[in-house]
């Protein structure tokens, strides 16, 4: 790191003596920019405080992890994510690369060594805790098995997992600042690519391939 420059964290962990331990570990390294236990504040002060990375557990309230990063890639994908975990779960692993985690760690780091993980994601690098790095090579059986959901937009994406988890049509249209039309358009392409002609025969699909997670 360029001693000139200390690049931004902001942490999302429910546990606060973990929370303590953590913060207490980077800021010596990093500028901490803030911090959070649930989903829906962390995204909202994510997007104000704009940190060049975000250190985040995989499961607290509110949806996790995947809702934290879904959340904020929908405004600003230029902000990096790193997954700080006990979880060595395969469905938490290759629910969070599918989202658009940049590294995956297992709370088994110390100072140094997450450290140079958040070194590794600022710098384009993808660092895995061997524990879980397997897990990674069914994301693309997952592709292999599901090519229609492959074939999907990242828009696509963004509107059949907002369909699943019971957004109604106008609070998808508002929640991704597009119209009505334009959501149907986008709806008409997915049962297009999937092969179904319902929003619940898509949301079936997303909870039975793990598109979506059940949390």
């Amino acid at each position: 790191m360029r001693s000139d420059v200390r690049h931004r964290v902001f942490v999302v962990e429910d546990h606060p003596l973990m929370l303590s331990g953590i913060q207490r570990a980077l800021e010596s390294h990093y500028e901490m920019v803030g911090a959070a236990s649930e989903a829906a504040p962390a995204i909202e002060m994510i997007l104000e405080r704009r940190p060049d990375l975000v250190l985040l557990d995989v499961r607290f309230e509110g949806g996790g992890g995947p809702a934290v990063i879904e959340g904020v890639k929908r405004h600003n994908k230029d902000i990096k994510f790193l997954a700080y975990t006990v979880s060595t779960s395969a469905k938490d692993v290759i629910r969070m690369f599918r989202v658009g985690v940049d590294g995956y760690v297992v709370k088994k780091a110390d100072e140094f060594e997450l450290a140079d993980n958040i070194e590794q994601v600022l710098a384009g690098g993808r660092p895995v805790s061997r524990y879980v790095a397997n897990y990674l090579m069914q994301i693309d059986d997952f592709a292999a098995a599901s090519p229609e959901l492959e074939s999907l937009t990242p828009k696509e994406r963004e509107v059949m997992t907002l369909i699943a988890r019971g957004y109604r049509y106008r609070e998808v249209a508002d929640e991704l600042a597009m119209s009505v039309k334009t959501l149907e358009t986008h709806m008409k392409h997915i049962f297009d690519k999937l092969g179904v002609a319902s929003r619940h025969e898509v949301t079936r699909i997303a909870f039975e391939t793990g598109f979506v997670g059940t949390e």
